[in-house]
């Protein structure tokens, strides 16, 4: 079920998406909202107060893989 944001003022999409969803999901989830919010982005990068944002739910990604460590020296 998708949840509903109200903006503070000076709120951007691409921080509200950091804070809302889970680590892994940031990559496709300022797409996925503003496809869910048609005319947001004709609104601006930052936003006004009171404005209305659904945050759609996103499929369940795998966790990213790890990196490994590669150590020159020692």
């Amino acid at each position: 079920m998708a949840d509903t944001y109200i903006a503070s003022d000076g709120d951007m999409i691409d921080a509200i998406c950091w804070k809302h969803y889970a680590k892994g999901q940031q990559a496709l989830a300022v797409e996925r909202v503003y496809e869910a919010n048609r005319g947001l982005a004709d609104l601006g990068p930052i936003l006004a107060a009171g404005t209305v944002v659904i945050l759609p739910d996103l499929p369940d990604l795998p966790a990213p893989a790890a990196i490994p460590i590669v150590r020159i020296w020692g």
